[in-house]
């Protein structure tokens, strides 16, 4: 296992909540975050993808033809889903390192080890 400090529990959320697509996204912004704005590899980071990646599934559903609730619901939960990742992106920026960290790469392949 690569010295990633992230509870197991999480990797578990990623393998058993997300489908392969989400899990492909997730992974594109964890790199993203990594290697472009040089975000620590931590839980927050783990928490700020995950986030993105729940927005994304909201931006997915196609609420037109749905009842009045559900378009509630999906604007509900992505102004919440908007404002938890914003909510870790801050922490992210106040440790946000000048280069990467060695094992950030080992980050994505911890992820995607399935268990």
């Amino acid at each position: 296992m690569p010295n990633i400090s992230l509870r197991q529990e999480l990797k578990g959320k990623f393998i058993q909540e997300l489908t392969h697509s989400e899990k492909l996204f997730f992974l594109k912004k964890a790199r993203e975050s990594i290697t472009v704005k040089g975000y620590q590899v931590s839980e927050d980071l783990f928490h700020y993808c995950y986030f993105l990646t729940l927005r994304e599934r909201f931006r997915r559903i196609n609420s037109f033809d749905d009842a009045g609730y559900l378009r509630l619901l999906l604007v509900e939960g992505t102004r919440d889903t908007e404002n938890a990742a914003r909510l870790y992106e801050e922490k992210l920026e106040k440790k946000k390192l000048s280069t990467p960290e060695a094992d950030s790469c080992r980050f994505m392949e911890y992820l995607s080890e399935q268990q």
